[in-house]
This record gives structure tokens, C-alpha cells and sequence, in this order.
């Protein structure tokens, strides 16, 4: 059974849906969703990220299933290395899974995390350095506060 919560942050509503012990997607958004249901996972991530939000936090240890296809998977589990402060391109990612020539294929598996935030989607740059898309929140404009937040300038 899910259960879902949602909380306030700098970037807009934050969105939690858990199935079991896993946040499984986070949405942000403008307004509130849905709150019903009880999981730990869920007091625990909206913890951490509030936590986040604040700079008090760098990495986060509540429990989290992001569902994809494989070459989904291959790119967040490679996005989940990139640490806090830290950036890569879709090109290097894409060299980093060993599918040097799959820059866009990298981008639309980015686009499409489900649990943003726990998978620093938003430390995605285009090969310039160059903020590129956004699916969270405001788009651009949230990528750029949450780089802002970890110290990354970004050239626009």
C-alpha cells in the first residue's frame, strides 16, 4: 500500500510517495499532494531533506527505489555517485556506463528519475557547463537554486 506526505521547502511543495520501506518518487511542485498512509521511510526523508534544504546536510541515507528500465538504472546508479559540490556532463556519464555516444539517451533517462534529489539529477550539466533542462519544481530555476545550494556556479 503507498502512503504519501508532503511538506514545504525552499523549492516548492516536496512530494514523498513510499511503497513499504522505499521512497519509490519525489516530486516538487507548487502545490501540496496528497498526505495519507504511514511509513517511516516517509518522517525519515522529509527529515533529511529539510535537512538538505538548510545546508545541513550532504548525503542521504533514508531507503529509496528508483523503477526504470536497465540503461535507467545504469544512469542514476551513475548519477548517485556524483558526490554534493560535484558535477559531471551527460557525456560523461555516458562514457562512464560504456555507451560513449548515448549523450541524449543519458539525458532522457535523467529527466525521468523518479526520486529526484536523492539522485542529484540537478548535478547534470551539458558538455559546456551549461545549466541544461530541468524536471523538477520550476525547472532551470530550481537546478540552479539547488546548485547554488551546494556551492556550484553554473554558466548560463
Amino acid at each position: 500500500m503507498l502512503a504519501q506526505s508532503t511538506f514545504s521547502s525552499p523549492v516548492g511543495q516536496i512530494n514523498l510517495t513510499a511503497d513499504g520501506e522505499n521512497i519509490i518518487e519525489i516530486t516538487m511542485t507548487k502545490t501540496p499532494g496528497p498526505n495519507h498512509g504511514s511509513a517511516k521511510v516517509l518522517k525519515d526523508a522529509q527529515k533529511q531533506l529539510t535537512e538538505y534544504f538548510k545546508g545541513k546536510r550532504k548525503e542521504f541515507t533514508f531507503n529509496f527505489e528508483a523503477r526504470g528500465t536497465k540503461f535507467q538504472q545504469s544512469v542514476w546508479n551513475e548519477i548517485s555517485r556524483i558526490p554534493f559540490g560535484k558535477v559531471l556532463s551527460y557525456a560523461d556519464i555516458a562514457r562512464e556506463i560504456g555507451k560513449p555516444q548515448a549523450s541524449r539517451a543519458v539525458g532522457g533517462a535523467v529527466g525521468s528519475n523518479p526520486v529526484p534529489l536523492a539522485i542529484g539529477c540537478h548535478r547534470v550539466l551539458g558538455a559546456s557547463g551549461k545549466i541544461t533542462g530541468y524536471s523538477g519544481g520550476e525547472g532551470l530555476p530550481t537546478k540552479r537554486w539547488l546548485l547554488s545550494l551546494e556551492g556550484i556556479e553554473t554558466k548560463d
